[in-house]
């Protein structure tokens, strides 16, 4: 049983900003995502702050009225303080009047910009919040985290101001993609991902003494830990990334031999569905889970009941706002399931009012890795949670669109249907004589295509098959070399 104190250490509180062009609406749309995403790592959000910037730039992000009412969600004292201490250069020493080995950076020193590059940091009159009272008792926050991306100069001030640990939106992602990756390749790019973004966030420990002489002749200072620090997570990145190589060129052969069949991704933003849907058309076990980002690893199952040609189905990893770009790097591989598919499925959650969003940025992630032009469905999932009016206007809305429940087997059947009419259309017959005599032929024909009819005769067997025109070629190709004697 968890104590007071520990269930406080887990306490959040949220801080969003409302800059230009974004609406009340998309921010409050934008903490929810950003709170679902927090407790998904177990953390349990007690409170939140907003505000009107012109920018996520500044020294705090915030002004100093609502920096010093996150203080009282934290105990912290609501101002910066002198949070840095470096050791002044030996020259400096040597030719500075002071006889003070330190010099304590103020806030101003610390930033990454110029004053001009930033607006004033105080209050701009526009500020608000849906929770203007402090926390209640035992509902003391002790972790602050932003819905934006934070500078390490920022991450320190706020640090300082509030008291307690502060997080960023890409910080917490990439906690999550760590806990919930299982396979090799998802563990590796989630690891160059962390660290890319750990790198300039490292701080100085020890007071930044060089941790030996320098090069030749022992002149010059060596590396300070940190410089240190920062070396051996490039070199670590290096050898993460020549380790991922070598297991995508395993995948690219197993992907290889997948290429000659039929092929569907599910896309879509996280937790729209997609596992369920896998699980419901393919009758596997993959796992369903009601949280963001709970499938990293893709998946690929045979379509069930198993059509022929078959088809093969893969789940892929969901999409989010904001999404950092060493992710969207790192898991090229994943996503070249969906570059290589015959066939996208967009998968969205009908029930959410941000759904449409939310497929753009799915489509902008799919643009960004060559795969925005490859043929898709729309598939509007969950309208289970609609009320009649709401999806009438959806169907007028998205005519073409699939309209189901992953949680309703006709929905599934019907799914199913679609897709192999949908690679019916563009599929050919041809006519096969297969000798008695040849050995294995038979049986490729049945796998890759689809049989309409089957005689025998005293010359061996005569098909009639269904199949993609490059599949039917191939299986000729294959007839002809087992039926040639001269071969």
């Amino acid at each position: 049983m968890q104590t007071p104190a520990e269930k406080e250490n887990l306490n959040a509180v949220l801080v969003g900003l409302q800059t230009p062009g974004m609406t009340l609406t998309e921010l409050q749309s934008s903490l929810d995502e950003l709170a679902r995403l927090v407790s998904t790592l177990g953390y349990n959000v007690v409170g939140r702050l907003w505000q009107k910037r012109k920018s996520d730039r500044g020294f705090t992000v915030l002004g100093d009225g609502k920096l010093r009412e996150l203080a009282t969600w934290t105990g912290g004292p609501g101002v910066i303080g002198p949070n840095v201490v470096k050791k002044k250069h030996k020259a400096a020493l040597k030719f500075g009047d002071s006889d003070d080995d330190l010099e304590t950076d103020s806030y101003d020193d610390v930033h990454d910009n110029s004053q001009d590059d930033f607006e004033d940091d105080s209050d701009d009159g526009s500020e608000s919040s849906d929770v203007p009272s402090g926390p209640k008792p035992g509902e003391r926050a002790g972790f602050v985290i932003f819905d934006c991306e934070l500078s390490p100069s920022q991450l320190r001030n706020i640090e300082s101001a509030s008291g307690v640990t502060a997080l960023d939106r890409t910080g917490v992602i990439i906690e999550i993609f760590s806990r919930h990756a299982k396979t090799r390749a998802a563990r590796l790019q989630v690891e160059i991902a962390r660290l890319s973004y750990v790198a300039p966030r490292l701080r100085e420990t020890g007071g930044g003494e060089d941790r030996g002489g320098g090069g030749i002749g022992g002149k010059g200072s060596g590396e300070t830990s940190l410089e240190l620090d920062r070396r051996n997570i490039r070199d670590r990145i290096k050898e993460l990334k020549d380790e991922l190589k070598n297991i995508a060129v395993e995948h690219d052969v197993r992907r290889a031999r997948r290429n000659q069949e039929l092929t569907v991704a599910l896309v879509g933003y996280t937790n729209a569905g997609k596992s369920s849907l896998m699980r419901a058309l393919t009758g596997s076990d993959v796992l369903v889970a009601d949280k963001l980002f709970a499938t990293l690893d893709t998946t690929v199952r045979v379509l069930y009941p198993e059509s022929r040609p078959r088809i093969l189905v893969s789940d892929t990893v969901g999409f989010i706002k904001k999404l950092p770009h060493d992710l969207v790097a790192s898991f090229k591989s994943t996503l070249d399931e969906a570059l290589n598919a015959s066939l996208l499925l967009y998968v969205v959650d009908a029930g959410d009012p941000t759904f449409r969003s939310q497929l753009e940025v799915t489509k902008a992630v799919l643009t960004e890795v060559g795969a925005g032009d490859a043929p898709s469905l729309l598939v509007l999932n969950k309208v289970d949670r609609l009320e009649r009016t709401d999806l009438a206007m959806l169907r007028r809305e998205y005519p073409e669109a699939i309209f189901l429940s992953a949680l309703n087997p006709k929905d599934v059947a019907e799914l199913r249907e679609q897709l192999i009419s949908y690679f019916d259309k563009d599929m050919v017959d041809e006519d096969f004589l297969i000798p008695y005599e040849s050995k294995g032929v038979l049986g490729e024909i049945r796998e890759r295509g689809r049989v309409l009819e089957e005689k025998y005769d005293e010359t061996g067997v005569h098909l009639k098959v269904r199949g993609p025109s490059e599949q039917m070629d191939r299986l000729k190709s294959l007839v002809k070399r087992q039926t040639d004697p001269h071969r």
